[in-house]
């Protein structure tokens, strides 16, 4: 008796056990407890965060394309050719946002007007792209741009 007692008390233990542990594994696997939603929901949240970014850096580059000039519409026209235009505006702007970032990397304060490229604005000057005074003009308004995203860290 007591063997039968015995062996019926461990099937009886193994499959209470066993009642306890299956169901819980499959609610686990199944998101019973929230598991797998509150998952899904984070990877949906980083994904969002990951879009946005990217949403911005893409704004970013557009204004910063539109103020180096490949938009010239909001830098002056002076007049001079395409070509001479667009290189004293793209020189400018690539050397103001270096000089910007370096500014602000030092915590100086915001001034372009103390840096020797803003007062010379020579930068691949080719006299075979016409006045080096217009050349320099849109130098300037070019470093101006590229000096100002690069202050404030675009």
């Amino acid at each position: 008796m007591r063997s039968r007692f015995g062996t019926f008390a461990k099937t009886l233990a193994l499959a209470f056990g066993l009642f306890l542990a299956l169901p819980s594994a499959a609610f686990a696997q199944t998101g019973y407890w929230g598991q797998d939603t509150r998952r899904e929901r984070r990877q949906e949240r980083r994904e969002d965060r990951r879009e946005r970014r990217e949403e911005r850096r893409e704004e970013r580059q557009e204004r910063r394309e539109a103020r180096r000039g490949w938009d010239w519409g909001n830098n002056g026209n002076w007049g001079g050719s395409y070509q001479m235009r667009q290189t004293a505006l793209n020189a400018g702007y690539n050397e103001g946002i270096e000089e910007g970032r370096n500014d602000r990397r030092r915590n100086e304060r915001f001034n372009f007007t103390d840096e020797s490229d803003y007062r010379n604005a020579t930068k691949d000057y080719n006299s075979r792209l016409g006045s080096r005074a217009l050349y320099q003009r849109y130098f300037r308004q070019g470093f101006e741009n590229g000096y100002r995203d690069g202050y404030n860290g675009y």
